[in-house]
Protein backbone atom coordinates (compact mmCIF):
# COMPACT_ATOMS: atom_id res chain seq x y z
CA UNK A 1 0.00 0.00 0.00
CA UNK A 2 2.04 3.09 -1.01
CA UNK A 3 1.53 6.37 0.70
CA UNK A 4 4.10 8.60 -0.62
CA UNK A 5 4.44 8.80 -4.43
CA UNK A 6 7.04 11.41 -6.29
CA UNK A 7 7.21 11.73 -9.97
CA UNK A 8 9.04 15.02 -10.05
CA UNK A 9 10.99 15.83 -13.36
CA UNK A 10 8.62 12.70 -15.08
CA UNK A 11 7.52 14.96 -18.07
CA UNK A 12 4.31 14.78 -19.06
CA UNK A 13 4.04 14.45 -22.99
CA UNK A 14 0.42 15.85 -23.25
CA UNK A 15 0.28 17.96 -20.07
CA UNK A 16 -1.99 15.58 -18.14
CA UNK A 17 -1.46 13.14 -15.05
CA UNK A 18 -0.62 9.57 -16.92
CA UNK A 19 -0.08 6.07 -15.31
CA UNK A 20 -1.64 7.02 -11.73
CA UNK A 21 -5.40 4.85 -10.94
CA UNK A 22 -7.45 3.71 -8.61
CA UNK A 23 -4.95 1.42 -7.27
CA UNK A 24 -2.69 4.54 -5.44
CA UNK A 25 -5.56 4.93 -3.11
CA UNK A 26 -3.85 4.65 -0.19
CA UNK A 27 -1.70 7.83 -1.07
CA UNK A 28 -1.42 10.51 1.57
CA UNK A 29 1.61 12.69 -0.09
CA UNK A 30 1.84 12.84 -3.54
CA UNK A 31 4.79 15.13 -5.50
CA UNK A 32 4.92 15.99 -9.18
CA UNK A 33 6.92 18.74 -9.58
CA UNK A 34 8.17 20.10 -12.94
CA UNK A 35 6.18 17.07 -15.14
CA UNK A 36 4.76 19.85 -17.77
CA UNK A 37 1.54 19.33 -16.40
CA UNK A 38 -1.75 21.61 -17.68
CA UNK A 39 -4.09 20.17 -16.03
CA UNK A 40 -4.84 17.98 -13.11
CA UNK A 41 -8.25 16.29 -14.74
CA UNK A 42 -7.00 13.27 -15.10
CA UNK A 43 -6.39 12.21 -11.13
CA UNK A 44 -7.95 9.28 -9.65
CA UNK A 45 -9.89 9.42 -6.68
CA UNK A 46 -7.41 9.78 -3.55
CA UNK A 47 -9.48 10.38 -0.67
CA UNK A 48 -6.79 9.94 2.22
CA UNK A 49 -4.14 12.61 0.17
CA UNK A 50 -3.43 15.21 2.19
CA UNK A 51 -0.27 16.92 0.56
CA UNK A 52 -0.48 17.17 -3.18
CA UNK A 53 2.77 19.18 -4.60
CA UNK A 54 2.23 20.65 -8.13
CA UNK A 55 5.15 23.37 -8.23
CA UNK A 56 6.79 24.35 -11.62
CA UNK A 57 3.93 23.18 -14.29
CA UNK A 58 1.89 24.96 -16.09
CA UNK A 59 -2.09 24.76 -14.70
CA UNK A 60 -3.80 27.67 -15.05
CA UNK A 61 -7.57 26.50 -13.67
CA UNK A 62 -9.59 23.35 -13.46
CA UNK A 63 -9.58 23.63 -9.76
CA UNK A 64 -12.60 22.21 -9.39
CA UNK A 65 -11.40 18.41 -9.73
CA UNK A 66 -9.24 19.15 -6.36
CA UNK A 67 -12.37 19.35 -4.43
CA UNK A 68 -13.94 16.27 -6.38
CA UNK A 69 -10.51 13.89 -6.43
CA UNK A 70 -8.96 14.97 -3.08
CA UNK A 71 -11.50 16.08 -0.34
CA UNK A 72 -9.63 15.57 2.89
CA UNK A 73 -6.32 17.64 1.31
CA UNK A 74 -4.31 19.54 4.11
CA UNK A 75 -1.60 21.15 2.21
CA UNK A 76 -1.26 22.34 -1.42
CA UNK A 77 1.27 23.63 -3.35
CA UNK A 78 0.85 25.63 -7.37
CA UNK A 79 3.48 27.59 -7.03
CA UNK A 80 5.52 28.63 -10.02
CA UNK A 81 2.52 27.77 -11.95
CA UNK A 82 0.23 29.98 -14.21
CA UNK A 83 -2.50 30.75 -11.95
CA UNK A 84 -3.15 35.19 -12.84
CA UNK A 85 -6.77 35.96 -11.17
CA UNK A 86 -8.39 35.18 -7.53
CA UNK A 87 -11.45 33.59 -8.80
CA UNK A 88 -9.01 30.81 -10.25
CA UNK A 89 -8.62 29.87 -6.70
CA UNK A 90 -12.46 29.56 -5.76
CA UNK A 91 -12.97 25.74 -5.97
CA UNK A 92 -10.79 25.64 -3.20
CA UNK A 93 -13.12 26.80 -0.69
CA UNK A 94 -14.97 22.82 -1.33
CA UNK A 95 -12.22 21.48 0.38
CA UNK A 96 -12.46 22.28 4.02
CA UNK A 97 -9.43 20.77 5.45
CA UNK A 98 -6.76 22.50 3.51
CA UNK A 99 -4.82 25.42 5.89
CA UNK A 100 -1.51 25.67 4.01
CA UNK A 101 -1.51 26.85 0.21
CA UNK A 102 1.66 28.20 -1.65
CA UNK A 103 1.87 30.35 -5.13
CA UNK A 104 5.40 31.62 -5.05
CA UNK A 105 6.14 32.54 -8.56
CA UNK A 106 2.19 32.63 -9.74
CA UNK A 107 0.88 36.10 -11.48
CA UNK A 108 -1.65 36.31 -8.99
CA UNK A 109 0.64 36.93 -6.20
CA UNK A 110 1.45 40.76 -7.97
CA UNK A 111 -1.78 42.13 -7.61
CA UNK A 112 -3.03 44.21 -5.11
CA UNK A 113 -4.18 43.40 -1.93
CA UNK A 114 -3.22 39.64 -3.28
CA UNK A 115 -2.79 37.99 0.34
CA UNK A 116 -5.69 39.79 2.26
CA UNK A 117 -7.57 38.92 -0.65
CA UNK A 118 -6.79 34.87 -0.87
CA UNK A 119 -7.37 34.97 3.24
CA UNK A 120 -11.18 36.24 2.48
CA UNK A 121 -11.91 33.97 -0.03
CA UNK A 122 -10.31 30.96 1.57
CA UNK A 123 -11.17 31.37 5.25
CA UNK A 124 -10.24 27.73 6.11
CA UNK A 125 -6.63 28.91 5.21
CA UNK A 126 -4.11 29.12 7.89
CA UNK A 127 -1.00 29.84 5.88
CA UNK A 128 -0.40 31.42 2.27
CA UNK A 129 3.10 31.12 1.44
CA UNK A 130 4.11 29.95 4.37
CA UNK A 131 2.75 32.84 6.46
CA UNK A 132 -0.07 33.54 8.56
CA UNK A 133 -2.52 36.14 8.00
CA UNK A 134 -0.33 37.94 10.66
CA UNK A 135 3.00 37.72 8.43
CA UNK A 136 3.82 34.85 11.03
CA UNK A 137 6.13 31.99 9.49
CA UNK A 138 4.79 28.92 9.38
CA UNK A 139 7.05 26.42 12.60
CA UNK A 140 7.75 24.04 9.72
CA UNK A 141 8.91 26.52 6.83
CA UNK A 142 12.61 26.99 8.75
CA UNK A 143 15.05 25.59 6.25
CA UNK A 144 18.17 25.58 8.72
CA UNK A 145 15.72 23.88 11.14
CA UNK A 146 14.46 21.27 8.66
CA UNK A 147 17.59 20.81 7.06
CA UNK A 148 19.22 20.16 10.56
CA UNK A 149 17.01 17.64 11.42
CA UNK A 150 17.48 15.76 8.28
CA UNK A 151 20.75 15.43 8.60
CA UNK A 152 20.50 14.10 11.46
CA UNK A 153 17.78 11.52 10.58
CA UNK A 154 20.08 10.59 7.76
CA UNK A 155 22.74 9.85 9.78
CA UNK A 156 20.91 7.95 12.31
CA UNK A 157 19.77 6.08 8.90
CA UNK A 158 16.08 7.51 9.18
CA UNK A 159 16.05 9.25 5.82
CA UNK A 160 16.78 8.01 2.25
CA UNK A 161 18.04 10.13 0.15
CA UNK A 162 15.06 10.30 -1.79
CA UNK A 163 13.49 11.41 1.49
CA UNK A 164 16.32 13.98 1.91
CA UNK A 165 15.75 15.74 -1.62
CA UNK A 166 11.99 15.93 -1.28
CA UNK A 167 12.01 17.40 2.00
CA UNK A 168 14.76 20.36 0.80
CA UNK A 169 12.74 20.53 -2.17
CA UNK A 170 9.30 21.94 -0.35
CA UNK A 171 7.63 25.03 -1.64
CA UNK A 172 8.30 24.69 -5.16
CA UNK A 173 11.60 24.28 -5.14
CA UNK A 174 12.40 20.90 -6.14
CA UNK A 175 15.22 21.56 -8.69
CA UNK A 176 17.39 23.40 -5.97
CA UNK A 177 16.45 20.62 -3.26
CA UNK A 178 18.02 17.84 -5.49
CA UNK A 179 21.02 20.32 -6.18
CA UNK A 180 21.35 20.92 -2.05
CA UNK A 181 21.30 17.18 -1.84
CA UNK A 182 23.68 16.63 -4.25
CA UNK A 183 26.25 19.06 -2.87
CA UNK A 184 25.59 17.32 0.62
CA UNK A 185 26.76 14.26 -0.37
CA UNK A 186 29.94 15.81 -1.75
CA UNK A 187 30.55 17.04 0.92
CA UNK A 188 29.92 14.23 3.01
CA UNK A 189 32.57 12.30 0.15
CA UNK A 190 34.95 14.58 0.90
CA UNK A 191 35.50 14.65 4.28
CA UNK A 192 35.39 10.82 4.36
CA UNK A 193 38.36 11.14 1.73
CA UNK A 194 40.02 13.35 4.30
CA UNK A 195 39.53 11.24 6.69
CA UNK A 196 41.01 8.36 5.16
CA UNK A 197 43.79 9.92 3.82
CA UNK A 198 44.75 11.22 7.33
CA UNK A 199 44.02 7.54 8.33
CA UNK A 200 46.97 6.46 5.85
CA UNK A 201 49.50 9.33 6.88
CA UNK A 202 49.02 8.13 10.68
CA UNK A 203 49.89 4.57 9.91
CA UNK A 204 52.61 5.74 7.68
CA UNK A 205 54.30 7.73 10.26
CA UNK A 206 53.77 4.93 12.39
CA UNK A 207 55.69 2.56 10.42
CA UNK A 208 58.51 4.76 10.32
CA UNK A 209 58.79 5.23 13.76
CA UNK A 210 58.67 1.40 14.27
CA UNK A 211 61.35 1.09 11.75
CA UNK A 212 63.53 3.69 13.31
CA UNK A 213 62.99 1.67 16.83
Amino acid sequence: QVKELVLDNCRSEDGKVVGLSSDFENLEFLSMININLLSVSNLPKLNKLRKLELSDNRISGGLEVLAEKTPNLTHLNLSGNKIKDINTLEPLKKLPNLHSLDLFNCEVTMLINYRESVFALLPQLTYLDGFDADEQEAPDSDPEADGDALEDDYENGEASPATLSLQWGGRGEGRLGFLLVGLWFMQQNLLSSLQEEDEEEDGEEDEEDEAEE
